[in-house]
């Protein structure tokens, strides 16, 4: 009966997989529920790096992009950039796209004089980032209408707008081109009003 309950504690609805413990019943709001996971095993998990960062070179060895998605100093950074624009840049057309570097590994695929480069953890399947950098090219394609490397140097803050909507934190988030280029359509019909 409604009239019976504590004030603190709702009524019940059958069938919706919540229950009251002995300790809500007593007056204490402890609402556990089924479909949740125990916030002590949240606070354990932590949240994966898929991917660690993305790059876009040219064949003289010069970064076009860089997006790092995990902290990494300066320095360092510019070491690694080197060190994979070597690995990729000294690779046959024949060879794998995918390397093993270090404790990571190098998805990288070349349009025309751009070396298209992202390090992925182990975790990550390769080739879903493989099409993630083709998807990644034919939207910036789509949006200068046959993309140079002139595009991306003077065009660098739309590309990481371009990007950012691909990939949140490190993870894939949006593939669709139309949903990616809709907030830089909007900027171009602000900027021309």
């Amino acid at each position: 009966m409604p009239g019976n309950r504590s004030p603190r504690q709702p009524a019940s609805s059958s069938g919706t997989g919540k229950r009251w413990s002995a300790h809500a019943r007593e007056g204490r709001n402890t609402l556990l529920d089924s479909c949740t996971p125990r916030s002590d095993l949240l606070l354990r998990s932590t949240k994966p790096e898929m991917i660690k960062f993305f790059l876009m070179v040219n064949k003289q060895g010069q970064t076009r992009l860089s997006r790092y998605y995990e902290h990494v100093e300066i320095k360092k950074r510019t070491m690694l950039e080197a060190e994979v624009i070597k690995n990729c840049l000294s690779r046959s057309k024949d060879q794998c796209s995918f390397i093993e570097y270090k404790d990571f590994k190098l998805v990288y695929r070349q349009y025309a004089a751009l070396f298209v480069v992202v390090g992925i953890d182990h975790t990550e399947n390769e080739m879903a980032v493989y099409e993630l950098i083709h998807n990644f090219v034919e939207v910036l394609d789509k949006y200068f209408s046959r993309v140079s490397e002139l595009d991306i140097m003077f065009n660098l803050d739309r590309v990481h707008i371009i990007l950012d909507e691909m990939v949140l934190n490190g993870c894939i988030v949006e593939t669709n081109r139309n949903r990616i280029l809709a907030p830089l359509l909007v900027l171009d019909r602000v900027a021309e009003s």
